[in-house]
């Protein structure tokens, strides 16, 4: 399946933009770069990086004026896992640990025991100071591990232990060794890495990431098992869903933003002013003026594409007795009054039938009345651009574990009804 190829590419963010560069390229879409001049014309396919690890694309259709409206599509490239500190270096007894800090919320015990990797961006000296060599970087092989505690030396851990961030969560490179450096052995294993030497190094962002693979598992192999379906789901389908035959009338946008985990309120984000600089841009380049474009964004539509919860086989006391969500039932529209998510009956009103146009199966959410549900890209974007906009996403088991759980169908669905939005 596709879709586990390009989550087993996209281990952070900035691997997971670059991923999505390669579907794009492969499908006629020029790059165009976000500090300059935007040289486009009605058909274009074009995309463009911000800061390596959002991902903004969009199409313009053969007949498009300035009264169009926007098609917009979001997901979020980030996902909970753990992040390394500048100063990596660790030793305890005999062993070379890592020192992280944790990025999001994620499941904190389902990363122990498990083979982990690390990757993201390095930035080596260049030419001038303002002018660092930026390199991707992914070991793709197991190079650390969290280990548990014995249950003899931790008796009630089935009764349920509270990991301490900072002194449990620490992974395990290795062992130390006669004449190795303890202060720097993280650099000496990244600058070999490289192919570099470790006076070039400047800085990293760096993630210990999961280093399994995704698969298919049950009976009738209905179900896909994989690190990252939050929210990768949600990027190769739009990733998938522009890339085919756009309208010919429009401006189709998919955008990938960074941090949404963390809250979104970053220059990458979808709380910054990033997607609409981006609009008026494209609309200055395309001869168009600013008084339509603020037109074509209050009749525009937004999808903000991030999954949701299925159903838990084992308690289903913590959702709503009768709004809920299934796996493999179709993509789930996340309802919330007080706009956590983001809708409104107009916007429902319209996907339905978009769905219904496409014969993609769907069903309604919302949260249990005494349970808060997490936050999402809608009600953000929205406030930056005030368009039609309804969450949605397919659902899955084990938000935010290590390890997540969802429908194999409901991807289709997904997929399905991104080719159908963008393409009518």
């Amino acid at each position: 399946m596709a879709l586990l190829d390009y989550i087993k590419a996209a281990t952070t963010p900035h691997q997971a933009v670059e991923a999505g560069r390669e579907i794009l390229k492969a499908k006629g879409f020029k790059e165009l770069t976000l500090g300059q001049h935007f040289d486009i014309q009605k058909g274009g396919r074009y995309y463009l990086t911000a800061y390596s690890t959002s991902l903004i694309a969009f199409t313009i259709g053969e007949q498009t004026e300035q009264t169009q409206e926007f098609h917009v599509a979001a997901a979020h490239t980030d996902h909970p896992c753990l992040h390394i500190k500048p100063k990596a270096e660790l030793t305890g007894g005999p062993y070379l640990k890592l020192n992280i800090e944790i990025y999001g919320g994620p499941i904190l015990n389902t990363w122990l025991d498990r083979p982990l990797s690390i990757a993201g961006r390095v930035a080596l000296k260049g030419k001038d100071a303002y002018h660092p060599e930026l390199r991707l970087i992914d070991f793709k092989r197991p190079v650390a591990t969290i280990p548990n505690l014995a249950i003899h030396m931790n008796r009630k851990v089935n009764e349920g232990i509270e990991l301490n961030k900072q002194s449990d969560m620490l992974p395990v490179l290795g062992l130390l060794e006669e004449g190795l450096n303890q202060d720097d052995y993280f650099l000496t294993m990244l600058a070999k890495e490289l192919s570099a030497e470790k006076e070039e190094i400047l800085d990293f962002d760096l993630y210990v990431y999961l280093a399994e693979e995704g698969c298919f598992i049950g009976q009738e192999e209905e179900f896909i098992s994989s690190p990252r379906l939050d929210n990768l789901t949600s990027c190769y389908a739009l990733l998938t869903g522009i890339s085919e035959k756009n309208r010919e009338n429009g401006i189709n946008v998919a955008v990938l933003f960074d941090h949404e985990e963390i809250g979104s309120r970053s220059k990458q984000g979808a709380d910054s002013a990033l997607l609409q600089m981006v609009l008026e841009k494209i609309y200055a380049s395309l001869g168009f003026e600013q008084q339509a474009l603020s037109d074509s964004i209050l009749n525009s539509f937004l999808f903000s594409v991030d999954v949701a919860h299925a159903l838990h086989p084992h308690h289903a006391e913590k959702y709503d007795p009768v709004n809920q969500a299934l796996m493999n039932k179709g993509i789930v529209l996340k309802l919330n009054s007080c706009q956590r998510y983001t809708f409104d009956t107009e916007a429902v009103a319209i996907t339905q039938a978009v769905c219904e146009a496409h014969g993609v199966k769907y069903q309604k959410f919302a949260n249990r009345s005494d349970i808060v549900g997490g936050g999402t890209l809608g009600p953000i974007i929205s406030g930056w651009l005030p368009m039609k906009t309804v969450d949605i996403g397919v659902p899955i088991l084990a938000m935010h574990s290590a390890r997540e759980l969802m429908g194999r169908k409901d991807q289709e669905y997904l997929e399905t009804l991104m080719k159908g939005f963008y393409g009518a």
